[in-house]
């Protein structure tokens, strides 16, 4: 008697579409235009046609293109004031809130930051 067999069938070769590029060819266009600096060059910037090549390519792609950061965003970031040392700062928080936060988060306090205007709440 012939049992039947259920084993599944095996599955057909996908190939790409003529339209795709691959990772692998991506990278190997990229190889061509701009070749890989010895170590005796040391790294070197892109130029400004490798860098809006990029920038086209990942707007039709539909990848978000960060923005230039604006002046009152460098402005804010470096006020004249000079940031107070890290010990006054510690020394502001009352001794039993910091037994606590460094017995239930572990918290140590390592550095001093100016936070910019614009990640407060207003």
């Amino acid at each position: 008697m012939a049992r039947a067999s259920f084993l599944p069938a095996p599955l057909p070769a996908i190939t790409a579409p003529a339209s795709v590029v691959t990772t692998t060819e991506r990278a190997e266009a990229a190889a061509a235009v701009a070749p890989a600096p010895s170590d005796a060059e040391g790294a070197s910037w892109p130029d400004e046609s490798v860098e809006s090549a990029f920038l086209a390519e990942a707007r039709d792609r539909g990848e978000p293109i960060a923005r230039a950061r604006a002046q009152e965003d460098i402005a804010d970031e470096t006020d004249a004031k000079a940031l107070p040392p890290l010990s006054e700062l510690v020394n502001r928080i009352p001794a039993e809130v910091r037994e606590a936060l460094e017995d239930l988060f572990r918290a140590r306090f390592v550095t001093v930051k100016r936070v910019p205007k614009r990640a407060l709440k207003s």
